[in-house]
């Protein structure tokens, strides 16, 4: 049977450096656990590390991480839908926001339990998923900043999340000149400065971040070590954290030219023959993973002789070349992950889940 293996060492390995290189910079942070799904035994794994702050996107996820762990601060990392308003003052003690009539709500629901809650507004700056228009950002401001029971925090922007904008040190430049902005008109302090998720690290590490920026949001990085500006691993970090294992339930060797009548394949595309491979063999390998636990496409075959030919609803075709370990049917094939594959995997419960 497929499973997911999360090693403990790896992951402690990433979170001491990022520790590390954020504190020089007087960087504070927050783990991003949306990945894991609300899995318990993995949020545990996070929470061991002495993290004091969790993000995610899910209440559901902020609900078990405060059963796990209830001095965490937690995080809702998106603007709150309404009908999730009582769960948010409940589950999240930070909410990132950019509507004025959902902080209202937000004020109302923290005045009837009777808690403060904080929130961070998010500015628009270029990627045009989430934010306030920075020409209205201070009239925004005088409009939530005495809601009762309303603490406001920070200011922050996300790149690199919809349209592939990526961070520059002017634009966050920009970002922090906001916070003074605010701060001098408003006489009120802001202490965050949210300038980044995983794609903004690398800005960090060579010193190409503004002084001003101080707090950022991290998850890609932490479980990956990816710098998403060069699509390579972090120097000194590991990329290897989270490994699929699955099972050959059969092997043959194959034609690699399919043969008959060709028509539209069960994802709707139409398969392009090659007729140069008519007659070639090789040995193809099916492994009980699929396109319902994951898109092919980010997977990463451990072995550099094994390739991906395609997936149905529920098997996973590679092309084993000419199988040079030798594999037989019940041995494994590992796999490392992108970021979406890892995410698709969690999401299954199909796949088992485990910790080494």
């Amino acid at each position: 049977m497929a499973y997911l293996k999360l090693y403990r060492d790896r992951l402690k390995h990433n979170y001491t450096f990022l520790t590390k290189i954020l504190s020089e910079k007087d960087v504070s942070w927050g783990v991003v656990t949306k990945l894991f799904c609300g899995n318990e035994m993995f949020l545990k794994e996070i929470a061991d590390l002495g993290v004091v702050e969790m993000h995610d996107s899910r209440i559901s996820n902020l609900k078990t991480i405060k059963k796990i762990c209830p001095n965490v601060q937690t995080v809702y990392i998106k603007p709150p839908p309404r009908h999730s308003i009582k769960s948010i003052i409940k589950y999240a003690d930070v909410s990132f926001n950019t509507e004025f009539e959902t902080i209202k709500l937000l004020s109302d629901e923290a005045v009837r339990q009777d808690k403060r809650h904080k929130i961070l507004i998010m500015i628009e700056m270029g990627d045009l998923r989430e934010g306030v228009m920075r020409e209205e950002l201070i009239a925004f401001y005088e409009s939530v900043f005495r809601l009762p029971k309303i603490d406001i925090v920070g200011i922050g922007t996300n790149l690199n999340c919809v349209l592939g904008v990526m961070p520059s040190s002017d634009k966050l430049i920009q970002l922090a000149l906001y916070k003074q902005i605010i701060e001098l008109k408003l006489d009120i302090k802001i202490p965050w400065v949210s300038g980044g998720t995983t794609v903004t690290l690398p800005l960090l590490i060579r010193g190409d971040l503004p002084a001003g920026v101080n707090h950022f949001r991290l998850g890609e990085a932490l479980y990956f070590g990816a710098d998403l500006f060069s699509g390579t691993t972090i120097e000194g970090m590991r990329d290897d954290i989270l490994k699929l294992y699955t099972e050959i339930i059969e092997i043959h060797e194959k034609p690699v030219v399919p043969s008959g009548d060709m028509g539209l394949d069960p994802m709707g595309q139409m398969t392009e023959i090659d007729e140069s491979l008519i007659g070639q063999t090789s040995t193809r390998a099916i492994v009980d993973v699929g396109q319902l636990d994951i898109n092919p496409d980010f997977l990463i075959p451990e072995d550099p002789d094994v390739s991906i030919v395609d997936a149905s609803s529920d098997m996973l075709v590679l092309d084993e070349a000419y199988n040079k370990r030798n594999l037989k049917v019940g041995d494994e094939v590992s796999f490392n992950l992108k970021y979406m594959g890892a995410l698709g995997i969690m999401n299954s419960r199909y796949i088992d889940k485990i910790v080494e």
